[in-house]
């Protein structure tokens, strides 16, 4: 048995897969994000994290399984978290939806001579250095968010890089000389699927997971939903539909338009031309505890808003709630309703929000296209993809397939991917992605929408850029502390 494990935003999640790839259990225990006023801080209690690896142990009864192989841990990122010589978390960890770094990014695009987001690695750990001296002095290693686990597994510090070319995506040597902060302060790197070290009799007393098994690199969540849905074919795509949302697409060539990221693909030779959206499914789950359904479970909410036509009678939301990575890049980005009139109400604005996501995605596609990147077809993974009516939404506004696979845990299927691989049980990822992945449904776009779809696409659009300077005013505005 392979036991993979993935911290998502919201819930860690825990599967036991056999070595011929089938789910033979799983668990999932919630994790929750700090409170915090400031839109641009968004932190994550590290140690939320340790206790849930261990509740998602018991639940799965790990410590009875005699045949257990692996254990292969994927997670949540660009999420970092400084820690003490003895793994300790010395404050909070800074998610993967924080922006306050952005002139830190700045100054490492700077250092690095190419385009940095203060969503990425470094930027947060040169915040700390610049904002918080006393921290950054105290912090022996800056840690990623699975790797954190993985040092509470196997007391080893590291960084799993997934390919060669995702370095100026975390972190080099150069740049952080460049800016004068302490290159042992990052841990080593070593690849997906390189055998890190085996689980240490303090972690099997304290996380329930026998000594003595290997623990193999996994890495950032994407990478493992690429193998995961088996996106390794060029014109392949997955979406990523969660808290937030990732277009990710398998590419022969690589891409340089800098409104979409191109990151080496998993598979030597490809690439992975993508797409982040920040807030998809944080922003429907936030509407609806604002709108006073946060107890009205997910199937029933659709349901409602089946009674809303299309286009939601004219009104457009904005997912912008924790400011805008791809296509935008604008960590000032804000969400609002554009159009409201006195018809509108809560069923109207619940389904402009789930719509939203679709429009999102298609700004992503668009741009894709502009760059003559073919995309055929959307493998749906997460949360959101349970959900036929959004399935059909994407597929109605993107105009794309949207195929759902048989498991939606897609992040613990492509760890399981790694351990099977690095088991020896398959030659290549590749291998191990295809023989594993199923497809179980698959949504055609309703050609009687694409006239409405293509006119408010336009207009969402152009909403963005008409309000774009606002948005910068308004996040300049002081922000009032309570008390």
């Amino acid at each position: 048995m392979i036991l993979t494990v993935d911290v998502g935003t919201t819930s860690l999640k825990g599967g036991l897969f056999s070595l011929e790839g089938a789910l033979a259990a799983r668990a999932e225990v919630p994790v929750h994000l700090a409170d915090r006023n400031d839109p641009l801080h968004h932190e994550a209690d590290a140690n939320n994290w340790l206790s849930a690896l261990g509740m998602v142990a018991a639940q799965l009864e790990v410590s009875r399984v005699r045949d257990l192989a692996a254990v292969v841990v994927s997670g949540n990122g660009p999420t970092l978290v400084p820690v003490g010589p003895r793994g300790r978390p010395l404050d909070f960890a800074m998610t993967w939806m924080d922006r306050r770094g952005v002139e830190e990014a700045r100054l490492v695009g700077e250092a690095s001579g190419r385009y940095v987001d203060p969503t990425f690695y470094l930027p947060k750990a040169y915040w700390i250095f610049r904002n918080r001296p006393k921290l950054y002095d105290r912090a022996r290693w800056f840690m990623t968010c699975p790797e954190f686990l993985v040092f509470h597994l196997t007391g080893e510090a590291v960084t799993v890089l997934p390919g060669e070319g995702f370095k100026p995506y975390m972190w080099t040597e150069e740049v952080i000389d460049r800016l004068e902060m302490d290159p042992r302060k990052f841990p080593p790197y070593v690849r997906t699927g390189q055998l890190v070290g085996p689980v240490r009799r303090e972690s099997e007393e304290t996380l329930g997971i026998p000594a003595g098994v290997p623990v193999f690199g996994g890495g950032p969540d994407f990478i493992m939903t690429l193998l995961g849905t088996a996106t390794v074919v060029p014109g392949r795509a997955c979406d990523r539909a969660g808290t937030s949302e990732g277009i990710n697409l398998c590419s022969p060539k690589p891409l340089g338009d800098s409104r979409l990221l191109c990151l080496p693909h998993p598979i030597e030779g490809l690439h992975n031309v993508s797409g982040i959206i920040s807030t998809s499914g944080k922003a429907l789950e936030w509407f609806k505890n604002l709108s006073g359904r946060r107890e009205v479970d997910y199937e029933t909410l659709f349901e409602d808003i089946c009674q809303a036509p299309a286009g939601a009678r004219g009104l457009l939301f904005l997912p912008y709630l924790a400011g805008e990575r791809a296509p935008l890049w604008d960590p000032y980005a804000r969400g609002c309703f554009v159009g409201l009139t006195m018809n509108h109400g809560r069923r109207e604005m619940t389904r402009a929000v789930v719509e939203s996501v679709g429009f999102a995605i298609r700004d992503v596609i668009e741009v894709m296209g502009e760059n003559g990147l073919e995309l055929e077809e959307l493998r749906a993974t997460g949360g959101q993809a349970r959900s036929p009516l959004w399935n059909q939404v994407k597929a109605d506004i993107t105009g794309k397939r949207i195929l759902v696979p048989e498991s939606l845990d897609s992040e613990l299927l492509g760890d399981a991917c790694v351990g099977l691989y690095a088991l020896g049980r398959f030659g290549s990822l590749v291998e191990a992605a295809e023989r594993i992945v199923r497809i179980r449904r698959t949504y055609a776009p309703n050609s009687r929408l694409r006239s409405l779809y293509a006119d408010l696409f336009a207009l969402y659009r152009q909403a963005y850029r008409g309000l774009k300077e606002v948005f910068a005013g308004l996040a300049h505005i002081p922000v009032e502390e309570e008390g």
